[in-house]
């Protein structure tokens, strides 16, 4: 409330008053307290008539405003930074979704809020205990970025193609039958290179197939936040109308009408009931064809997450069709594990006392570790989550390509790095 200026000593106000008046204006701006700013210019109209002491004491009041509001400020910018190691998750909402999938919502136990904001297309690493064993996994975060939880999308993942008598996947199938609402996990901060720049304008092609779509998913949510303006292509890979984990967010998108946007549900084997041009758009997969066949022009940056050999062939054929490497973007969590030439080498792995005499051509360092029975901790095994950073007590090693975080000088991520030459590991 604004005091009336008859309370005021009558006297001037002098030059010093007014600067003192407009560097505690900008003290409140940089502090974030709008109301706080309002409170004051009112205050300091009114006080224009006089000064003394009413109107010091009222500078003082706003001063300590400004320093509450500059230490709420602080504290909401503590809470809401990345954290280190694990932090402690409780499952808010389990949801069911098309086929085998379930999408988990998660709150921070400790009730600390905003979460940190992450960039649409990381993920997060979760440690779990299943058996007495120690697992970890990565998993896409599959909504925009909210204040109070974050989401997974977790299909069950099945037994290999090659080998159907096989069990299906340990921790996918953890978190569908024993992870339950009210459930705590423990979660590292979101990371991940594959993201998209919201503040860009450059034109977009992004693509996904199966459960691969949940990254490409939240790059999606993001931009439709408000109205894009940027040029989206969106191509969704699916089996069949079964298994489209996205139907509702398609409707939604395509409602609006917008003419920058141009969506493409891709069936590879369509049901009797699915029609072209109402549950589906194209018969086949996802290809570089199909975007030549749409696009005006390859000048777009390309974003693919999918099946290897999606991912493969897409970036093929976008090299072919002559787009920079710069321009294509992809993510695997399960990366291809192809033999490489590394020669002959021998491998120390100190403390377990095992030593390797390696010759001939390999997949990763932590292949060759499993395989002599020394325990890596690993998740994503292609070098986007860091679970299996281990120090190199001397000896190099080479990376086939670069991995998706930093790794500190004088340490390695075994799951996609080979020796150059002999090589002791602190492991």
């Amino acid at each position: 409330m604004v005091r009336p200026a008859a309370d005021y000593e009558p006297s001037g106000v002098t030059s010093s008053d007014l600067m003192h008046l407009l560097e505690t204006a900008a003290w409140v701006i940089l502090a974030g307290g709008a109301a706080s700013l309002i409170l004051c210019i009112g205050r300091e109209l009114a006080a224009m008539s006089g000064r003394g002491a009413v109107f010091q004491q009222e500078l003082r009041l706003l001063q300590e405003q400004i320093l509450s509001v500059r230490d709420a400020r602080r504290q909401q910018k503590e809470s809401s930074a990345p954290w280190n190691g694990a932090r402690k998750f409780r499952v808010a909402r389990k949801e069911k979704e098309a086929g085998p999938v379930y999408s988990f919502y998660l709150s921070p136990h400790d009730g600390k809020v905003p979460l940190p904001e992450f960039l649409p297309g990381q993920f997060l690493t979760f440690h779990l205990n299943i058996d007495d064993r120690s697992e970890t996994r990565c998993y896409s975060l599959s909504d925009s970025p909210r204040p109070d939880l974050y989401r997974v999308t977790i299909k069950r993942c099945p037994a290999p193609r090659d080998n159907p008598d096989a069990p299906p996947g340990l921790v996918s199938s953890h978190f569908h039958d024993a992870i339950e609402e009210g459930d705590i996990l423990d979660v590292s901060a979101p990371q991940g290179a594959f993201t998209i720049d919201l503040t860009e304008e450059t034109p977009l092609v992004l693509s996904g197939a199966g459960i691969g779509v949940t990254p490409v998913l939240s790059m999606m949510k993001s931009l439709m936040e408000d109205t894009p303006r940027r040029e989206i292509y969106f191509y969704y890979g699916i089996r069949d109308t079964s298994e489209n984990l996205i139907a509702d967010e398609i409707a939604e998108w395509r409602s609006r009408e917008l003419p920058n946007l141009h969506i493409f549900v891709c069936m590879c084997d369509p049901l009797p009931e699915d029609v072209e041009n109402e549950t589906f758009d194209h018969k086949g997969f996802v290809t570089v064809d199909l975007f030549r066949e749409h696009l005006p022009s390859n000048n777009f940056d390309f974003f693919t997450c999918g099946p290897g050999p999606m991912m493969e062939g897409i970036r093929n054929g976008l090299t072919e069709w002559g787009v920079p490497d710069s321009r294509v973007h992809d993510e695997a969590f399960l990366a291809a594990r192809k033999e490489v030439e590394v020669g002959e080498a021998t491998i120390n792995f100190k403390k377990s006392g095992k030593t390797v005499q390696l010759s001939g051509s390999s997949t990763s360092l932590l292949d060759i570790a499993e395989e002599e029975g020394v325990c890596i901790p690993s998740g994503c095994r292609s070098g986007g989550c860091g679970s299996c950073k281990t120090a190199i007590l001397s000896g190099q090693v080479r990376y086939e390509s670069p991995p998706k975080i930093h790794v500190e000088a004088g340490s390695c991520l075994p799951c996609v790095c080979l020796p150059e030459g002999d090589l002791v590991l602190d492991t």
